[in-house]
């Protein structure tokens, strides 16, 4: 019988930390009101390396990041914030502009080097936004729950003009725009009272 292999006999994972839990799930929130703290250059470094981590389909990894750091390069972003974001991205120490490549399969050689991928997007504009939206959003999730394991608060955004970012940050419309995200240490005493979650038994089916 040939030996199995040393996976099956690897020690089980056990849980995190019930800290850990809490810093990146119970007791993380979503932030609009932010402390005059800057965010070092490598902690935002840092957050992406660990998010590139995260799964996507044939590791596609379509997001891309553009961060936001300087009074200059928020005020580029700001005709296109709705209006009652404004304020909040102006006073946040960072904000990620989350795209995706519309182009994503030009890399597969290097990230999926043992199978022909890219031939599979060619020409195919449909399956090549499919994939890059989904995976891409999928990587901003990653990002959120990396910069919360560093001791960053997020306040992730949907209310913007994703034409007017594309036409100011992307003219070549190679990358577009999926969601914004502002990053930073949050004023925790401007924090509004948790919204509900949905149970289990409503959100959920066991089959």
């Amino acid at each position: 019988m040939p030996d199995a292999p040393a996976a099956v006999f690897a020690t089980p994972k056990t849980a995190v930390s019930k800290h850990c839990i809490d810093q990146i799930f119970r007791e993380a929130r979503t932030h609009n009101v932010w402390l005059p703290r800057p965010v070092p250059s490598e902690l935002l470094r840092q957050a992406y390396e660990l998010a590139a981590f995260g799964p996507t389909s044939a590791n596609t990894t379509p997001a891309r990041y553009v961060f936001l750091t300087t009074p200059q390069a928020k005020e580029r972003l700001r005709p296109a914030l709705a209006p009652l974001n404004v304020d909040k991205t102006m006073a946040a120490p960072a904000t990620v502009i989350i795209a995706w490549d519309t182009e994503f399969y030009e890399k597969l050689p290097k990230l999926f080097p043992h199978k022909d991928m890219r031939s599979m997007f060619l020409g195919k504009p449909d399956l090549i936004e499919a994939t890059a939206f989904r995976n891409g959003s999928l990587e901003g999730g990653y990002f959120i729950l990396a910069a919360r394991a560093l001791g960053l608060d997020c306040g992730p955004m949907s209310g913007f003009d994703a034409a007017k970012v594309n036409a100011e940050f992307f003219p070549d419309g190679k990358w577009k725009s999926n969601f914004l995200c502002n990053v930073g240490y949050g004023d925790h005493t401007k924090l509004l009272t948790r919204s509900p979650r949905l149970p289990f038994d409503e959100a959920c089916l066991v089959l």
